[in-house]
């Protein structure tokens, strides 16, 4: 197995840290706890991302429109954590997006991922219509501190509920914001805000260093019903 010295991201010049190396789960745990993340370009080698501009999202910030609520409400969704990764990260896959041809998510990423979920450390939530799996989203966790990935919808705002739900779940573990990568239209009118790289990079360590266990006994978490809507409180959709 290749290993990726990955250098420390405040030394880079501009978003890309690395360029190549061997995409396998034990390279993407390293990546994410530095605060690196891969993001394939079409024709080129893998390349490996720190943004010199890092978007985020503090739970205390966070502004659930009152239309979210009401569809919250509304919907007779259930939900669950880490029950069908592989058919999630899959769906990010092939869904269609706006303005973007394609997808990032390559089979070699699929796999990737897989092994590292399987390995504990990539987790999902699943959005559930009855048995039907009609949304959801994956992200790993970079030791404390939750980096999303992708999401997914097959009936509407299944992939914010996903959101919601993840975010409820982080904070029963302690956690306090979210790594969301780049700024999107949706973060954004949640609440989330871009802060510069060293200052993503301090905040990264200071969680780690709370040693949180955000996943553990994860199946003993009784996080399967329809979430409550709390009035207090894409990445790439």
């Amino acid at each position: 197995m290749s290993l990726i010295q990955f250098p420390d991201p405040r030394e880079a010049y501009a978003d890309i840290v690395v360029i190549g190396g061997a995409l396998t789960a034990e390279n993407l745990l390293r990546a994410y706890r530095r605060g690196i993340f891969p993001w394939p370009i079409e024709g080129w080698p893998l390349t490996w991302f720190c943004p010199e501009e890092r978007a985020i999202l503090e739970f205390k910030d966070l502004h659930v429109p009152r239309s979210l609520r009401q569809i919250r409400r509304r919907e007779p969704f259930h939900f669950t954590i880490d029950r069908d990764f592989p058919a999630v990260i899959r769906h990010c896959a092939q869904i269609e997006r706006r303005d973007e041809a394609g997808t990032w998510i390559t089979p070699q990423m699929i796999r990737a991922y897989g092994e590292l979920h399987r390995a504990g450390h990539a987790h999902s939530v699943e959005v559930w219509a009855g048995d039907q799996l009609v949304g959801g989203l994956y992200g790993v966790d970079a030791g404390g501190a939750f980096a999303g990935e992708s999401m997914f919808y097959l009936r509407p705002s299944a992939s914010k509920l996903a959101l919601l739900h993840l975010i409820d779940y982080l904070q029963s573990r302690g956690a306090q914001w979210l790594d969301v990568q780049v700024m999107t239209p949706h973060m954004a009118a949640l609440g989330a805000q871009a802060i510069p790289r060293d200052e993503f990079l301090d905040k990264l360590a200071a969680t780690q260093a709370r040693g949180l266990k955000l996943f553990e006994d994860v199946a003993d978490v009784e996080f399967k019903k329809k979430c409550e809507p709390r009035m207090d409180t894409n990445w790439h959709e």
